[in-house]
């Protein structure tokens, strides 16, 4: 398994040293799969080990080494508090772009988020219009009105909680418009846990995703 990660996490719960943006692995295999996870907006609000008393612990670390573990080149970062989501999803657009242009295929790059991750993650498809990028949405959709102009595109796999009251909507929508993406699979799961789901790398939704990502498609 491969983690990179500008912030250092222990996977043993140390804090997090700095905030920033994630670097890209100074040597890449273009073989590999690169998967760039973007957390929830708990984690730039309460730090990277942060606990909601609704939902319990986010297990940001644990969630980590779980999409790391089939041997996925993991890169993430802590973002900053208040960070805009379209500013931050153009920075996701220059390390996709700059995987491509140092030689993995778009098809070896998943961009997976989760709740204000998920809205990057959405944002970085709607502008990056590279149809073999891989996107995981997880709890991404609520209902609010969005930019009319955003859309996927790429690869996408959506998965939604439903009995989250925060963010348990379908990203169905995003695909009706005159350009839709390469390809669009939806999933709902029940766990009971609300918005809490995606806190842990339960099996309810980080098998899915791993047969997904490791998939042929």
């Amino acid at each position: 398994m491969k983690l990179w990660l500008t912030l250092l996490i222990s996977l043993f719960a140390a804090p997090i040293a700095a905030q920033g943006t994630a670097t890209l692995p100074t040597t890449l295999d273009p073989n590999e799969t690169h998967l760039i996870y973007l957390h929830g907006r708990i984690v730039e609000d309460l730090g990277p080990r942060p606990t909601d008393p609704r939902f319990g612990l986010y297990d940001y670390a644990a969630i980590l080494e779980a999409l790391a573990n089939r041997g996925a080149t993991v890169i993430s970062s802590q973002r900053k508090p208040n960070t805009n989501v379209n500013e931050y999803a153009g920075i996701v657009v220059a390390q996709v772009e700059e995987l491509i242009r140092q030689g993995v295929p778009p098809k070896n790059i998943v961009v997976v988020g989760f709740s204000k991750g998920g809205d990057i993650a959405i944002h970085v498809s709607s502008f990056l219009r590279r149809p073999h990028v891989r996107f995981v949405l997880l709890a991404a959709c609520w209902p609010r009105p969005r930019e009319p102009q955003l859309r996927l595109t790429g690869r996408v796999l959506s998965i939604y909680e439903t009995s989250d009251t925060l963010a348990g909507d379908s990203c169905e929508p995003l695909t009706q418009h005159s350009e839709k993406p390469q390809s669009f699979t939806e999933m709902s799961i029940s766990t009971g846990l609300s918005h809490g789901a995606f806190y842990t790398p339960a099996k309810d939704w980080m098998g899915p995703v791993l047969d997904w990502v490791h998939g042929s498609d």
